[in-house]
């Protein structure tokens, strides 16, 4: 999961991105629409979300449509982790495509199908014995950390399960916008917190999820 709030806060403030950088960036955009800019401060069950200066993000990672091919129904999600890429199908041959980081060990622990079978607001993140096992740092964290703006999952967390049990693989946000399309130390699938939000309002409990690798 991801690294503990007090070791990688959000940047407070960004470089903004110059007309030369800008003009390189936008051929990026070509292959799909970008959904609304939807990346700036937000109010959400009395807690603050920080804005995302997308001017300094690869613009390929913007929630954007496009189309799609693949043999997954509508209504369904594909992570594509060598991609770091999230795929909501639609109807038509098209997609909502998502920037998302993924963690070197449990991202890369975890393929094929699963089902949402719980969602959650403002998640309560625990780490798991073998985090804590393998980073000490973890175990202050043992009994659980509240959901709100330092919580590493998040303002909303997606939960994988597999003939009825936890996985223990989550698609959920970030404090740590800047790993998005990255890999990271730990953690499972993370979105920026303005893309999971998105994300959650979309899919049911119950929606087939499908975790590619390679």
């Amino acid at each position: 999961m991801p690294k503990p709030p007090h070791q990688n806060p959000v940047r407070n403030e960004l470089s903004t991105m110059s007309r030369r950088a800008l003009i390189v960036g936008l051929p990026l955009l070509a292959a799909g629409c970008v959904t609304g800019g939807g990346y700036g401060s937000l109010q959400d069950g009395g807690h603050s979300i920080a804005p995302v200066d997308m001017t300094t993000m690869d613009p390929g990672l913007m929630r954007q449509e496009v189309s799609w091919s693949g043999k997954e129904k509508p209504g369904s999600i594909v992570v594509n982790v060598p991609q770091r890429r999230l795929y909501l199908v639609e109807e038509g041959g098209r997609a909502l495509r998502y920037g998302v980081g993924v963690g070197r060990s449990e991202a890369l622990n975890f393929r094929g199908t699963a089902v949402i079978g719980r969602k959650e607001k403002w998640p309560r993140w625990t780490p798991t014995a073998s985090m804590m096992s393998a980073i000490p740092r973890y175990r202050a964290y043992a009994g659980g950390m509240a959901g709100g703006p330092d919580n590493p999952l998040g303002p909303r967390a997606l939960y994988l399960y597999r003939d009825g049990r936890d996985t223990y693989f989550r698609l959920h946000g970030t404090i740590e916008p800047e790993t998005i399309g990255t890999a990271v130390s730990s953690g499972c699938i993370r979105l920026f917190n303005q893309d999971i939000l998105d994300l959650f309002d979309r899919v049911p409990v119950g929606t087939h999820v499908t975790v590619v690798q390679g």
